[in-house]
């Protein structure tokens, strides 16, 4: 009998759920499931304190700038725990507003800042009349190509490890050829969509990483994903056709 589990936190999923994010956890709890593993999902809501100890995986998801500097609000009360878990190796899986907000500060357009976690070296602006960024992205990284949908005013600075590479979209800032943050055990992005969905061999690793912080054996048995792939290759033939797929992925440094 397999005797692993894990603690999924679903951070303020009543302010920051843009674009179906809460299909991550979905995904999540699925790929345990089909491999006999049982996961307990903890919602915590805007009346919630974090109990980040409690937790082996921790998501926070995207919202507008006024769900934002709600939630801002909320997180900075938890600066210094959220810190010391990270520091100890909780992984965390950021999405658009919730990415911005684990830097110093988001620069609103009317110069306002909302401040961030930093627990990261990185600051997010959004210029007076800068055009937003949107569209389908993909991008090389160590799992491969990761795809989905961008939508940001934002361009975000960090001097961290990227995420990943940009094939086709803009990435962090639209200039850099870099899109999102992974460091440590944080993996930061712009791709909504949801993430997870289109991009199992990613949800498999940040799945693998939890399972490792939790004490447990990381290695996970081989699903089925054919109809996951077939769907990401026939995706890329019709809205991405300049990305062309290899079975070996390269990882992505910063420049």
């Amino acid at each position: 009998m397999n005797e692993r589990t894990l603690n999924i936190a679903h951070l303020y999923p009543d302010l920051l759920n843009l674009y179906a994010d809460r299909g991550n956890i979905v995904t999540l709890v699925q790929r345990l499931r089909w491999r006999g593993i049982e996961a307990t999902v903890h919602e915590v809501t805007h009346q919630d304190a974090p109990r980040l100890s409690a937790y082996d995986l921790v998501l926070l998801g995207g919202g507008s700038d006024r769900e934002q500097e709600i939630v801002g609000e909320y997180l900075l009360k938890h600066k210094q725990e959220f810190k010391a878990a990270v520091d100890s190796g909780l992984p965390l899986l950021a999405i658009c507003g919730g990415y911005q907000l684990l830097g110093a500060f988001y620069q609103l357009p009317n110069g306002q800042k909302i401040q961030g976690l930093d627990i990261l070296d990185m600051y997010t602006s959004a210029g007076t009349g800068l055009p937003r960024l949107i569209g389908n992205v993909a991008i090389e990284t160590e799992y491969g190509i990761v795809m989905g949908f961008e939508n940001h005013g934002g361009r975000t600075v960090h001097q961290h490890r990227p995420l990943g590479k940009v094939l086709h979209g803009h990435g962090n800032d639209g200039e850099s050829g870099y899109e999102g943050v992974h460091h440590m055990n944080i993996w930061g992005t712009y791709i909504h969509g949801p993430l997870l969905p289109k991009n199992p061999q990613f949800a498999d690793a940040v799945l693998a990483t939890a399972l490792e912080y939790a004490g447990h054996s990381a290695v996970l048995d081989p699903l089925d994903d054919v109809v996951e792939e077939s769907a990401r290759r026939a995706f890329l033939a019709r809205r991405m056709p300049d990305v062309t797929t290899s079975p070996d992925a390269a990882t992505a440094q910063p420049k």
